[in-house]
């Protein structure tokens, strides 16, 4: 367990257990030059002003020109915020990291009138340029964008003005990222040993949360969520200017709601976040029968917010190290055959990955990269069996940029928010199902149930108790309502009444908890989680018990990028969110899972 003294500082981590940023840019000085490069470039964006529509060549020029800006610009901007994340106490990065996000804006503002003058071509005339230059067919599903997009896309002036509000519509994001990673002092709490170990985002449930002395998990709980309510103002107010930033801008562009605003842009209707929220509180009742089930195992009068992470399986004490769920990852994707594997193989062993935590490093873990990098993978390993799991799910993203990468121009070279978590839960999927085909193990058969189980619980249910509380804030704000402290909470807290209530005693400083949750200055970002896990949870079954097409399905869906939307996609693939089926779907297999649980029993 590491404590404030043995987290190491980052210039004490072995360099095998860090992410290779170098091939990005071996220097901090070819950085800079690609940063004056594209500085340079921003006087050559706006030549095409007033001419987009003179010719196909005139369009496809301008295009290109902003394509490459854009592709040196995403390299430029990982590789700041990459390096400001292993380290947020390095005002070096600090400094490059605000540097490369206004010279973002500056390009922006610089290309910002490109939407609003391929709008201005008539549709017939935007035909024939598709006729005439194949160069111009490779943007032919973005202009389909631009045009379903048309009532929300303003002049060129107000698009311009736009982009320059973008750098102070990231403001809450970026001080509650600093504030949190960097300036926030979490206190010091006995373990089980009685040693006094300093909480932080890493260890607070691995270390604490899962333990089996109930009187540590309780003062952590408390700690924690104690440090956060003595910055409750400062965090309402943090939150409350991101909601805020997201009502000016869905009102500047005429949508009817920040939700619409959110969605609008994947072309996902607003019906499939609504019935989402409705087809998961409709199952309540079997999150309350895993819960008392929970509270029976455990052998406990009741049950608290703070005994929700602790395995109900008590004589399993499962570790596992960093090498060891390298090997069990690789073993759990070979259904998805060689090529796969080989290729996250590579990546495991050519430094994607920032494995540990150390001092001033970001919590929790993600996927990142730019198209011409290798994706990268920010994790802070804890040797327990949710690390390897979270290894796997960022493996997954990880995959995923990497097909898309290697098929896709960059006009398609990211995928959307909507179907990012797809291939992250579907790695989590089979790893499951390859830990219970490999032991007959009585006590660690439950042990693995019980973590998925909790997959779903915490994917499922809580992201979308997540997502109902992104929902209501935003629409007690459109409505005129303050975000105070008192109202936050009251959100927050009635809906975890309404979530485990019945059956769990709803611990009063839960009402903090929004606080901690970075997902949340990504709005509207965190019920893709659910129906992410419900679309992977059908493409699992149909891998494991299809076979090959399946299969080809899947990676050809890994392959698309953004060539088409988000839907069209998954339904390829096998899965159609526009319906509740899916979500339906996975919440039956959560039922299937307490099915077995309780037959082991």
């Amino acid at each position: 367990m590491q404590t404030m003294q043995t987290r190491p500082k980052r210039s004490e981590v072995k360099a095998e257990d860090t992410w290779a940023l170098e091939t990005i840019y071996p220097t901090n000085d070819a950085w800079e030059a690609d940063f004056q490069r594209v500085s340079a470039m921003q006087p050559g964006l706006g030549e095409y002003q007033g001419h987009m529509g003179d010719s196909a060549q005139s369009l496809l020029e301008a295009l290109k020109r902003r394509d490459e800006a854009g592709e040196i610009l995403g390299r430029l901007f990982v590789y700041a915020y990459m390096r400001l994340h292993q380290d947020s106490t390095d005002n070096t990065y600090q400094a490059m990291a605000d540097r490369v996000t206004t010279l973002a804006n500056d390009v922006n503002t610089a290309t910002a009138y490109q939407t609003p003058e391929i709008l201005a071509i008539p549709q017939e005339r935007l035909d024939a340029f598709l006729r005439e230059e194949p160069g111009v067919r490779v943007y032919r599903h973005m202009l389909d964008e631009i045009t379903r997009e048309r009532p929300h896309i303003l002049s060129a002036e107000m698009e311009a003005l736009l982009a320059q509000a973008a750098e102070v519509g990231n403001a809450p994001e970026r001080v509650y990222e600093m504030f949190s990673t960097a300036d926030l002092k979490l206190p010091s709490v006995r373990d089980a040993e009685g040693n006094e170990v300093q909480l932080t985002q890493g260890n607070f449930v691995s270390h604490f949360l899962e333990g089996r002395d109930r009187d540590v998990r309780r003062n952590a709980f408390e700690a924690m969520f104690g440090a956060y309510q003595s910055y409750r103002n400062t965090m309402a107010a943090l939150l409350g200017a991101q909601v805020k930033r997201n009502i000016f801008f869905a009102r500047a562009r005429k949508y009817d709601s920040s939700l619409h605003a959110a969605l609008d842009p994947s072309n996902i209707p607003v019906s499939v976040y609504d019935n989402l929220i409705t087809t998961v509180n409709n199952n309540l009742p079997v999150l309350h029968r895993y819960l008392r089930l929970r509270k029976k195992l455990l052998g406990l009068d009741d049950l608290h917010m703070y005994d929700l992470y602790v395995p109900m399986v008590p004589e399993v004490e499962y570790k596992v190290s960093y090498a060891e769920a390298q090997q069990q990852v690789a073993e759990a994707l070979a259904p998805l055959g060689e090529a796969y594997v080989e290729v996250a193989q590579r990546g495991l062993s050519s430094r994607w990955v920032d494995v540990y935590e150390n001092e001033g490093k970001r919590s929790g873990a993600y996927s990142w990269g730019s198209f011409g990098t290798n994706p990268f993978m920010l994790l802070n390993y804890q040797n327990t069996m949710d690390s390897m799991f979270t290894l796997a799910h960022e493996m997954g993203h990880s995959m995923h940029s990497y097909f898309t990468w290697q098929t896709q121009p960059y006009p398609y070279s990211s995928y959307t928010l909507f179907v990012a978590e797809v291939a992250s839960t579907l790695n989590e999927a089979l790893l499951t199902h390859s830990l219970l085909q490999a032991t007959t193990d009585k006590a660690l058969r439950m042990y693995i149930i019980n973590h998925a189980l909790e997959t779903f619980r915490t994917t499922l249910y809580r992201q979308t108790l997540f997502a109902e509380f992104e929902r209501d804030r935003h629409a007690q704000a459109e409505a005129g309502e303050a975000l105070t402290p008192e109202a936050l909470g009251g959100i927050f807290k009635r809906l975890n009444d309404t979530y485990y209530g019945p059956v769990v005693n709803v611990d009063e400083l839960i009402a903090n908890e929004w606080a901690r949750i970075p997902h949340f200055y990504s709005s509207f970002y965190v019920y893709q989680y659910a129906t992410g896990i419900s679309a992977s949870s059908a493409l699992a079954h149909q891998i494991l018990t299809e076979g090959q097409p399946a299969v080809d399905r899947y990676l050809r869906f890994l392959r698309s990028g953004s060539s088409d939307y988000s839907i069209n996609l998954l339904r390829d693939a096998g899965v159609d969110l526009s319906s509740p089926a899916p979500i339906q779907e996975a919440l039956d297999s959560f039922g299937r899972y307490l099915d077995d649980l309780e037959a082991l029993l």
